[in-house]
């Protein structure tokens, strides 16, 4: 298979949603990461999506809409707070999980009788499935298991030859996925933090869970992102977590550097880095402040790849705001995570 590499101009989105339509697969910009596209109600589409991937099926998609008035034709049973949370954060990083639509492949929900739905807040996106007029199922655009894209390029190191199109449309804002929330219970459970922070949502509807776990690839997750590996970089990587953490990594690199070990850091722009860098490392800095880590994260890992360390350190950057789902994407794609509370 051909793919083509398009900048997202209106003919070449409509170009895209005609392949969409008839049973295509389209990789898209949105502002968390590139999704992999495919009609949700078409079911040898969506299978080429697990294919092109190598996902497995107990893995859920996400269904995206063009807008809070699709909603009822991927869901049912609607409750208040998920339409409190719509009105709110659509088009934006929310992903609500709820009671699905009889339409709506079982393929897409790993066999659930729950479907997660969201509304992106990208241009191209939202342009994307206004001209295709469908429900458009898309996972992140890169190999199962391997740190997330945040770019075209990233798309096309992962996907060229398995999608007919991958619409260009830079660098993603936002950086990690969205945030899932089951709102079937009282409190709403949080599944996946992510580009809307805990703090946020409890602004707007109370008091919500945060339920903290890591899960095998067995039948019907009921939400994308709960593997215990997952977003991971090629490297080894290491995380380091607590108030010691700094100390650690240090220690560890100087063991990594005197083994000879080409070593990699994803670190915060400052001293920080100025002294891993003067140490031996190959530093990758993320920005001064978490939305510039939660932006460049997954494109440090994949740096960090292309340069060939043989190694990833990195450490926690805490669990308020959008530090919780950095947390979970870094512990999520570490080999090994050092507690040093």
């Amino acid at each position: 298979m051909i793919t083509k590499l398009m900048p997202s101009t209106p003919e070449n989105i409509t170009q895209a949603a005609v392949v969409l339509k008839n049973g295509g697969l389209v990789a898209f910009p949105t502002e968390t990461v590139y999704g992999l596209g495919a009609n949700a109600l078409d079911v040898d589409a969506v299978e080429r999506i697990f294919a092109a991937k190598g996902r497995p099926t107990a893995d859920p998609l996400i269904v995206h809409l063009s807008g809070l008035s699709q909603l009822d034709r991927a869901a049912v049973s609607i409750p208040p707070v998920a339409l409190k949370l719509a009105e709110k954060f659509w088009p934006g990083p929310l992903t609500l999980i709820l009671p699905k639509q009889p339409q709506i492949p079982h393929l897409v929900t790993s066999g659930l009788e729950t479907v997660a739905v969201r509304v992106p807040a990208h241009p191209v996106a939202l342009a994307l499935m206004q001209s295709a007029e469908i429900l458009i199922a898309a996972p992140s655009a890169n190999r199962f298991g391997y740190t997330s894209p945040t770019s075209a390029q990233h798309v096309w190191d992962d996907l060229s030859g398995r999608v007919e199109i991958i619409l260009d449309g830079g660098n993603t804002q936002v950086g990690v996925e969205s945030t899932v929330v089951d709102v079937s219970t009282n409190p709403p459970r949080i599944l996946r933090p992510g580009g809307i922070t805990r703090e946020m949502l409890e602004d707007v509807i109370g008091p919500i869970i945060v339920l903290s776990h890591q899960r095998g690839a067995e039948k019907g997750l009921p939400s994308p992102g709960l593997l215990a590996k997952h977003y991971a970089p090629k490297a080894k990587m290491i995380l380091f977590r607590g108030r010691n953490a700094p100390q650690s990594l240090a220690n560890h690199l100087k063991e990594a550097h005197s083994a000879g070990q080409k070593v990699g850091v994803l670190a915060l722009e400052g001293n920080e880095a100025d002294t891993l860098e003067l140490a031996g490392a190959v530093v990758c800095r993320l920005g001064a402040d978490l939305d510039s880590v939660a932006r460049q994260v997954y494109a440090g890992m994949r740096l960090l790849d292309s340069l060939g360390v043989d190694l990833i350190l990195c450490r926690d950057f805490g669990v308020s705001g959008l530090g919780l789902a950095i947390r979970d994407r870094l512990t999520r794609a570490a080999a090994r995570v050092v507690n040093e509370d």
